[in-house]
């Protein structure tokens, strides 16, 4: 018996020595880790759980929740347009974006503002609305407007019949100088948008489109209540590019209810049939609490877990950078000759309400119902019902509810935002730094040790690892949201 606790004893201090070199290691191992500014062993899916937390998508700086309304007035948003329209309309041109916001049907993912209706008799009185706010914007500019942009979304542009349609833009055409390198684009719905469309707006300038198609799965469609079969998206991209269109763009939302990695990989292969010069490759943000009835088409355990849809991101990206598409900003791919690509290379690209564009105007008037507008010294967004709209419009009053006025320090941060958000980087010296700088780094350190940024003298890079967290990095720059920590959610998740 001696013996056997003899051999019993060795062992216990054998097994309690190969443990305390095994700790020693362990301790070492972490010491070095820590030491090394650089070196990132967390993988992907513990820095998604660590970062997915709510916050902006940055179309704007400051974002909408954090406007300061009641300095706000339509006096001083008319000044900011006057002001903004003699620096830049000479060189630059305006953009304008029409908020056509009918739809026939209610897609549950849905987070626009729109007006669900079959009766297209609300066509002909919402277009002369459109044109007679239009007016009220002339008023204010002292010589012919040059327009280099127009953006046509909603609701569903192609609710409005071709014929009414231009008349609209005919109208507006008659009181602007069309930009030499103008660039006109809308919205198309596959199911809704004929050859007649696509042919009236291209005779009117129109060389881009974006058609929405999100999943292509019978059982996600059904569940968001959007319908559409591939051979309606294939007609209507066939008849883009038979009849000239430069640019056919598809929409495709990760996300969504009952939606697996197997229903995302056949809905980009599909997509990859039609070859799509530009993707936006959008998160679903669940927002119902803001958007009421419309996104509860569903039951919430519907959703993807966290895991699940990491991979819906993860591995789609990687599908999409595979089949030979390029990552432009965030959540945006192009193919190699397309105009947002060669933007971004010339360190042109720019992002605004209506997302990422090839070109920067700093004037943009939002017309229509709900529409936002952006004169870079202020933005105002129009009343959100079509009835308050036409009223105020009637009574010649340019129909805002509600803006912000940017003082000098939210027009440096827009300017930090907008770098990081476009360019993956941006950079201060004494004129653009602000009195927090230093809180901001620190908290970038964490984000640097997990691979995400790199620190420079007075400069900041998101690194290829650091694309997904954009949203992220951009937070931390982010000063009236910092100040004013919400109480409640009030934004999609980052990831």
């Amino acid at each position: 018996m001696p013996f056997l606790s003899g051999l019993w004893a060795l062992s216990f201090y054998i097994n309690l020595d190969i443990h305390y070199r095994n700790y020693q290691s362990k301790v070492i191992l972490i010491q070095i880790h820590s030491k090394l500014k650089f070196c990132n062993f967390a993988p992907m899916n513990s820095l998604v759980d660590k970062y997915n937390i709510p916050g902006p998508r940055y179309t704007s700086y400051p974002t909408v929740p954090y406007w300061n309304e009641e300095g706000f007035t339509a006096d001083l948003w008319k000044k900011s347009v006057i002001r903004s329209f003699s620096e830049s309309n000479s060189e630059e041109g305006i953009s304008i974006y029409i908020h056509l916001p009918f739809c026939e049907a209610l897609c549950t993912f849905c987070a626009c503002h729109k007006r669900i209706t079959k009766q297209h008799s609300v066509e002909i009185p919402y277009l002369e609305s459109v044109l007679k706010e239009w007016k009220l914007y002339l008023e204010l500019f002292d010589h012919k407007p040059k327009l280099k942009e127009l953006h046509l979304g909603g609701g569903t542009p192609t609710f409005f019949s071709p014929e009414n349609l231009r008349t609209l833009l005919q109208g507006i055409f008659d009181t602007v100088e069309i930009a030499d390198d103008q660039e006109f684009s809308f919205e198309g719905h596959p199911n809704n948008t004929t050859r007649e469309h696509l042919q009236t707006l291209f005779d009117l300038g129109f060389t881009r489109v974006s058609f929405g198609v999100q999943d292509y799965d019978p059982k996600v469609q059904k569940a968001i209540n959007r319908i559409q079969p591939f051979e309606n998206v294939e007609n209507v991209t066939n008849w883009a590019r038979e009849i000239g269109y430069k640019g056919v763009s598809h929409d495709l939302i990760f996300g969504l209810p009952h939606q697996t990695w197997q229903a995302m990989e056949f809905t980009i292969r599909k997509t990859m049939e039609l070859k799509p010069d530009r993707l936006a490759f959008y998160s679903y943000a669940h927002v119902p609490w803001v958007k009421g009835v419309g996104q509860r088409g569903f039951d919430e355990n519907d959703l993807p877990s966290g895991d699940e849809k990491r991979r819906l991101y993860e591995d789609g990206k990687k599908l999409l950078e595979d089949l030979g598409y390029i990552e432009i900003g965030m959540d945006h791919f192009s193919l190699e000759h397309d105009d947002l690509y060669q933007s971004q290379i010339q360190k042109k690209l720019h992002r605004n309400f209506m997302g990422y564009t090839s070109s920067k105007t700093q004037l943009m008037v939002g017309l229509g119902m709900s529409a936002i507008s952006d004169s870079w010294y202020a933005f105002a967004q129009n009343v959100k019902t079509v009835e308050e709209y036409q009223k105020l419009v009637e009574e010649g009053q340019i129909p805002v509810f509600r803006g912000h006025i940017l003082d000098a320090e939210d027009l440096n941060i827009r300017k930090h935002i907008l770098n990081l958000m476009c360019q993956l980087e941006t950079s201060w010296d004494l004129q653009n730094s602000f009195p927090e700088i230093e809180n901001s780094i620190e908290k970038l350190k964490e984000m640097e040790s997990d691979g995400l940024v790199e620190i420079l003298e007075n400069q900041i890079k998101i690194t290829e690892k650091g694309r997904a967290f954009t949203r992220n990095v951009a937070m931390v720059f982010d000063l009236r949201m910092l100040r004013n920590k919400p109480e409640t959610r009030i934004f999609s998740m980052t990831i």
